[in-house]
């Protein structure tokens, strides 16, 4: 099993490496990067890791998980994600952020997990309405990287495994399909006629 598994590893390994964009510095540069082309092909490997994961393959989608995390198109879309969101002006403990294309590239050449080790969170306090002050921990850059890459492999099957009527801090989801799902479910004369909403503390 394990043998098989390696064997599939390294072929899909060596099919990742003539498809995918060239790691050479002269040819990566970060303008000339095709995203529809980097986009398509973390997609193709994130629905065959969650076809693997509806047909009960566990060892299958595992090692795409780890084709994914290693491909270097997963490594540019992890890099463009938090480098260009809302947050990416703001840095970590190490004062870092990746502003520049410059980068932005040498920052994809990096990120390995090899020697990899988490800084601490920068913590920070939001004001709250009622006064108080809420803690929020800020990670560095790389971090941030880590957990965008990683999060390419894993949503796969979360997304396959999920409840299908929760709706909350899920992808390709919203409020207003939540009220849909319960207009659906409140409509009908024998529906439920109360609904209860409450928080949950440890």
């Amino acid at each position: 099993m394990q043998e098989n598994l390696k064997n599939f590893i390294q072929g899909e390994t060596q099919m990742m490496i003539s498809k995918e964009i060239s790691a050479s510095p002269d040819s990566a540069q970060w303008q000339s990067i095709n995203w529809k082309a980097v986009e398509s092909h973390v997609l193709k490997l994130q629905m065959r890791i969650a076809k693997a994961t509806r047909e009960g393959k566990h060892g299958k989608a595992k090692a795409l998980q780890w084709i994914l995390t290693h491909s270097r198109s997963a490594k540019l879309l992890a890099v463009k994600r938090v480098s260009q969101n809302k947050g990416s002006k703001t840095p970590g403990i190490d004062g870092v952020i990746w502003n520049t294309d410059t980068r932005r590239m040498k920052a994809v050449n990096q990120l390995s997990r090899k020697a990899y080790l988490a800084k601490p969170l920068k913590r920070i306090y939001i004001p709250k309405k009622n006064g108080k002050l809420r803690p929020l921990g800020i990670p560095c850059m790389v971090d941030r990287a880590q957990q965008a890459l990683h999060l390419l492999a894993l949503e796969p099957v979360s997304e396959t495994l999920a409840d299908p009527n929760s709706y909350g801090f899920r992808p390709n989801r919203s409020t207003a399909d939540a009220i849909a799902q319960c207009f659906k479910c409140l409509a009908l004369k024998k529906s439920a006629q109360w609904v209860l909403e409450g928080d949950i503390k440890a």
